[in-house]
């Protein structure tokens, strides 16, 4: 198995059910709900097309339709406003449908996010991917994605991204075991485990959601067996592949210290709604002093 050419294709695991925002995920689908004035989805595509990614598979489910109508063109809308002469919501329309070429592919059954990346093995081929999960947000303004693909070329293996949190949060991620690699920025990844308790831990390095992998990881997740939850964890098998010698093998990270936000969870959901209207032109001078003056009221 080989492969030497720029990482042109993206995966976007989106299949799950967003129990945590019930019941606004009732009939809508966890990614489409909005960050200021766009679905939370839309910044990650944004985020994999800047990164030169323009091959985008989205793993879907049921429910999942309102994803692919929102990546549509929708010729209607956009010749209204075009007659209406608002150029500036057709623009933000548009910009949706011009991220790159999204194929959906569904996940059937919800055997866990190892097995949404094994599902995308067909399009994907004998070539490196990124996976980016839809529920990490990735500040525009932080590089991230485009280092882990420059580390992936230089080091052949897979990448994943890592990121320092509290030692007593440790449990809600996965987290590495690590080695810092001489004159490199980036860290070789000795072991992974799943969500350990925290006086378990071998360091307090979470896995966010942000992959570049080796294609070997296919044969891997194909003899992954279920795991934690009794879902087949990409966790497990990036610690086979950390642990193994040979092409495809081997797992580096880059310790990411910008700006995530986890939109799967609500607080952190409120904080980036806050944080990126706050520093919008269009709303940050009138939002900042009503937060201040609220604050000040609590």
């Amino acid at each position: 198995m080989t492969q030497n050419r720029r990482v042109i294709k993206a995966v976007i695991p989106a299949a799950g059910l967003g129990t945590r925002f019930l019941p606004a995920t009732k009939a809508m689908p966890k990614e489409m709900l909005p960050v200021v004035d766009q679905p939370a989805i839309q910044y990650v595509v944004a985020e994999a097309s800047k990164a030169g990614l323009k091959d985008v598979l989205m793993i879907t489910g049921r429910s999942k339709r309102a994803l692919e109508d929102h990546f549509d063109r929708v010729p209607f809308m956009e010749a209204t406003l075009e007659a209406k002469g608002d150029m500036e919501k057709l623009r933000r329309v548009q910009e949706a449908t011009d991220l790159g070429e999204i194929h959906y592919i569904r996940q059937k059954d919800p055997k866990g996010l190892g097995h949404a990346v094994l599902c995308a093995k067909q399009h994907v081929g004998d070539e490196a991917f990124a996976v980016l999960l839809g529920d990490d947000l990735i500040d525009e303004r932080d590089e991230l994605l485009s280092i882990m693909i420059d580390v992936q070329e230089k080091t052949g293996g897979s990448v994943i991204a890592l990121m320092e949190v509290d030692p007593s949060q440790i449990s809600a991620y996965g987290c590495a075991d690590v080695t810092e690699v001489e004159g490199e920025e980036y860290v070789r990844v000795n072991g992974l485990v799943e969500k350990p308790a925290v006086e378990d831990a071998p360091s307090n390095l979470a896995v966010i959601g942000r992959y570049v992998l080796h294609p070997r990881v296919f044969d891997v997740l194909e003899e992954t067996k279920p795991g934690r939850g009794n879902e087949i964890q990409l966790t497990d098998a990036l610690e086979t592949l950390a642990a193994e010698n040979g092409e495809g093998s081997g797992v580096h990270a880059v310790v990411f210290r910008g700006r995530r936000y986890d939109t799967g969870d609500k607080l952190s959901y409120l904080q980036a709604v806050i944080s990126l209207a706050s520093e919008r032109a269009d709303i940050g001078p009138e939002l900042l002093p009503w937060l201040k003056d609220f604050v000040s009221k609590k």
